[in-house]
C-alpha cells in the first residue's frame, strides 16, 4: 500500500449550525461542501469534516487530540479570536520547536493554534 496524502480529518459536532457559525463565522474557515449532517471546510493542505455521527446511529465524543491549525503568528491569532469570545486553555506554550495556545470548540473538541520556529 503506498498513502498519497490526507484526505480529510473529522471532528465530530452534536451542533452542526452551531459548528459552522464557530468554524466559519469564528475561525474564517470556508465551506467546500455541506450537507445535512456534516460539512467540509478547506482547511490548508486538508479538508476539516465536522460531522454528526448520530445520523449513522454512533455516539458523541469530543476528541482530547487537538488539531493544530498553522497561523503566521500565534499571539495575534490567539488575540483575535479572544476578541470573538474564544477561551483559551491557559497560557500560550512555548516548546523548543514551536508555539501553541489551546483552545476548544462549542462541542469540546481540542483544537491549537500552532506555529514552529522553522515554518
Amino acid at each position: 500500500m503506498r498513502v498519497e496524502r490526507v484526505d480529510f480529518v473529522s471532528v465530530l459536532t452534536q451542533d452542526l449550525q452551531r459548528a459552522k457559525q464557530f468554524y466559519v463565522g469564528t475561525l474564517g474557515l470556508e465551506v467546500e461542501t455541506e450537507g445535512d449532517s456534516d460539512m467540509e471546510l478547506s482547511c490548508g493542505q486538508v479538508t476539516l469534516d465536522v460531522f454528526d455521527p448520530s445520523s449513522i446511529g454512533q455516539e458523541f465524543a469530543p476528541s482530547p487530540a487537538g488539531l493544530a491549525l498553522r497561523v503566521p503568528d500565534v499571539e495575534a491569532a490567539r488575540a483575535e479570536l479572544e476578541a470573538k469570545g474564544v477561551v483559551f486553555d491557559g497560557e500560550t506554550i512555548k516548546t523548543s520547536v514551536c508555539k501553541q495556545a489551546w483552545f476548544k470548540d462549542p462541542d469540546g473538541n481540542a483544537l491549537m493554534l500552532h506555529r514552529r520556529f522553522d515554518a
